[in-house]
């Protein structure tokens, strides 16, 4: 079997732990000018370029640490097709984020651009739609319909859900005063009122109990839900969080949950998309050390990781839009960090492997779905990356993950780093072979990324934390634009916030030619 590891360079991230730069660094080093540098190439990134090239303003860099940009949402490619490297879908928007509509729109992803005539959510096209079947789970040596543990199930299991699921319905119809829903996407739409941001202080299992929900199948869905979304259990996710994730995508007109879109790529093909709209003006394979705000203008110092040389690049205004462990250690004023958590920003490694088939697995029960479930595995399954193409034979493209939901982040952190390839493979081949007796025989490849710190975790008390609202604030010219600034990491809130910080960048420019 052929194999080995693809994922982003995390050993050139580590050096920033030790990049310092020292005086007379820069000596010498070459300049450039430019009105605005963007630092980070992923989603966030991507979309601050998209909204100033569409706004018409095209004097900017952007300055991406890899080969290619799309952080965790980049894609491959194979002869059998395209295939995620990490998130692989996005629910239809609603009312409260008309700019990722726009954005929607303008991939001629939507049947409109407006929302449907209830003035709800917006309608996907067909083919972006997941195709059915959607999801099934193996249970005990065989595949059942759904997520929903249902041949587990009791009278009283079932009485559960259907509580619960009544429960966020009225979650998702609440507003209020201001008529702000309770829980909706972007987060900075949602109601700050106490009522409800006190459920950020809870944890989701206690929240759970509170209720009276003791049904291990409804349980094991929530869970499962927790570390699908966040990468953690029920016990370290905000209740908040949990609720917020059923509540804000469903349509309280419609009584029904958001579209799911998606593409073969999966979030690659939005990536690709906004990466257009930038064109030359991204240069990769730059290690950015320092961003330094004092002075006239803001210098942004970079090392070209090809040729070992560093450059300045001089500019008006600057949005960092990388995680925020990394804004800290390169934004002079903000402050060093540690490993993973300043002030309360917390993160969850993950690993995704791509297993490529020389033809579809046998299975016992449902037919094959787009999303793959096994009840009692650590890891939460597999999207079939070739399902959307209606391919039912010939080669086949699964892609695994496996959330590492330790209560400590760091000590999962170095273990993910420890094994070599092999070990990986033969972790998850053992994983999946419950399932496919034939995986071996078919699989001709497996390759694996390694995401140290895959996404930020809504873990008790962060989401509406004063560390989290002060990140969001500018350091002078120097604005800020992540997926972190939301607590939770999702394409919609990394669009929010590109989109937020270039529109703040041209209101302080349009100040300062109207002076």
């Amino acid at each position: 079997m052929e194999g080995g590891f693809v994922e982003p360079s995390f050993k050139l991230g580590h050096r920033l732990r030790e990049a310092g730069l020292r005086d007379g660094d820069l000596d010498g080093a070459p300049e450039r000018e430019v009105e605005i540098a963007i630092v980070g190439g992923g989603p966030a990134g991507l979309s601050a370029a998209w909204r100033l090239a569409r706004r018409g303003l095209h004097d900017f860099l952007l300055l991406e640490l890899e080969a290619e940009a799309g952080g965790t949402s980049r894609a491959g490619q194979s002869p059998a097709g395209r295939y995620p490297w990490g998130a692989h879908y996005i629910t239809a928007p609603g009312p409260d984020h008309p700019e990722l509509m726009s954005l929607l729109g303008e991939m001629n992803a939507l049947e409109s651009n407006a929302a449907d005539a209830t003035g709800g959510f917006a309608r996907g096209r067909e083919e972006l739609l997941v195709r059915e079947p959607a999801e099934r789970l193996f249970y005990k040596g065989f595949w059942y319909p759904g997520l929903y543990p249902s041949v587990a199930a009791s009278p009283g299991d079932r009485a559960e859900l259907a509580r619960f699921e009544a429960e966020v319905h009225r979650l998702a119809s609440l507003r209020d005063s201001r008529g702000r829903r309770a829980f909706t996407i972007p987060i900075a739409r949602c109601s700050n009122d106490a009522e409800f941001t006190a459920l950020d202080r809870i944890s989701a299992a206690d929240w759970l109990t509170e209720k009276g929900y003791r049904s291990p199948a409804l349980h094991w869905l929530l869970d499962y839900a927790c570390r699908d979304d966040y990468g953690l259990t029920l016990s370290d996710t905000s209740a908040w969080a949990l609720l917020f994730y059923h509540a804000a995508r469903l349509d309280p007109g419609a009584q029904a949950e958001a579209e799911v879109l998606t593409w073969p790529a999966g979030n690659g093909a939005l990536v690709e998309h906004l990466a257009a709209a930038a064109g030359d003006r991204r240069l990769n394979q730059k290690l950015v050390v320092t961003v330094d705000e004092r002075g006239p203008r803001v210098r942004i110092a970079a090392l070209d990781t090809q040729s070992g040389k560093l450059e300045v690049i001089a500019c008006k205004h600057a949005i960092v839009a990388t995680p925020h462990f990394v804004t800290t250690r390169i934004v002079r004023g903000l402050g060093d960090s540690g490993d993973g958590a300043v002030g309360g920003f917390e993160y969850g490694p993950w690993l995704v492997a791509n297993l490529h088939l020389r033809g579809p697995l046998s299975s016992r029960g449902a037919a094959p779905c787009w999303d793959n479930v096994l009840y009692d595995s650590p890891s939460v399954g597999y999207v079939n990356a070739t399902h959307q193409r209606g391919r039912e034979r010939g080669p086949q493209i699964l892609t695994y993950y496996l959330p590492m939901t330790d209560s400590d982040p760091a000590a999962a952190r170095a273990r993910l780093l420890e094994p070599d390839w092999g070990a990986f493979r033969d972790a998850v081949v053992a994983d999946l072979a419950r399932a496919h007796g034939d995986l071996a025989e078919r699989l001709e490849r497996l390759d694996v990324c390694r995401w140290g710190h895959g996404m930020i975790q809504p873990r008790l008390g962060h989401l509406f934390s004063e560390a989290r609202r002060e990140a969001r604030k500018p350091l002078g010219r120097v604005h800020f634009a992540h997926s972190d600034l939301s607590g939770i990491a999702l394409f919609e809130e990394a669009f929010h916030h590109g989109r937020r910080a270039a529109d703040a960048v041209l209101e302080a420019r349009a100040r300062e030619l109207g002076a």
